[in-house]
């Protein structure tokens, strides 16, 4: 199925479900609170189509300004129904909303039918997985030093990773990663939100992205959208890639 066939309408059981998710206390009349949101824009099916800013909202209508590409092999001939979903710094709660969206120039969309679904306390952000090698350092320790770890996985919002060492919540890292063996080595300044024990694997850390200037965050916002549709392989997979070639090798 091509991507326009996914926007289709949403069957009976997909209305029902959404209907039971509605909070009766949802305030619908003041949408526009939810302005300069950073969001991630998808189908229905959930697939993320563009990530963009919130902006201009008036009502029932906004304006969307495009931060990454879209997964559009060309410009959508209509209006498209989308899924808005972002963070509330203010609640501290993921929001969800629902409109209909069309492309105008200078990577601007115009929204119309916006209707706020729900909010909640789950992750705000698509996070993708990377399962890749990083460094990390305490920025609230004076004598902290580098320490090994894992990049498990990265949202617009935030990154999940595993260390031997122990932080603490509400502690700040500074994460040092190469994301893309293209690309320069990416430094992430996060505040730990969660600490899980992982036994005998050491210590898995939710950490949120801190003090990001709008440069900073186009920048984490495209290596987010490369790494959602693969644009450039990770590391992770130029070594699976690297190994089935020596095994082809080995064969001949």
């Amino acid at each position: 199925m091509g991507l326009f066939g996914l926007f289709g309408k949403k069957n009976k059981k997909d209305k029902e479900k959404e209907a039971k998710n509605v909070d009766e206390h949802l305030d619908t009349d003041n949408l526009e609170q939810y302005s300069d949101m950073r969001v991630e824009i998808s189908t229905f099916e959930g697939q993320v189509i563009f990530i963009a800013k919130l902006m201009n909202v008036q009502g029932t209508t906004a304006e969307l300004y495009q931060y990454s590409e879209t997964t559009f092999s060309e410009n959508p001939p209509e209006a498209i129904p989308v899924r808005i979903r972002g963070y509330d710094d203010k609640n501290a709660s993921a929001v969800y909303l629902e409109g209909t969206a069309l492309q105008m120039p200078e990577h601007v969309w115009k929204v119309s039918n916006l209707t706020l679904i729900r909010l909640g306390n789950d992750r705000a952000f698509f996070r993708v997985d990377t399962n890749i090698d990083a460094v990390v350092t305490s920025a609230s320790r004076t004598s902290a030093g580098e320490t090994p770890c894992r990049l498990l996985n990265i949202s617009v919002g935030g990154a999940c990773l595993l260390s031997n060492a122990r932080y603490h919540k509400g502690e700040r890292l500074l994460i040092n990663v190469k994301l893309f063996a293209e690309r320069d080595a990416s430094l992430l300044f996060c505040k730990v939100l969660r600490v899980t024990e992982k036994d005998y694997l050491g210590y898995e850390y939710g950490c949120r992205f801190l003090e990001m200037n709008e440069t900073e965050q186009n920048k984490i916002t495209q290596i987010i959208f490369d790494l959602q549709h693969k644009k450039i392989p990770s590391k992770t997979e130029e070594t699976s890639e690297t190994e089935e070639k020596k095994q082809e090798q080995n064969k001949d």
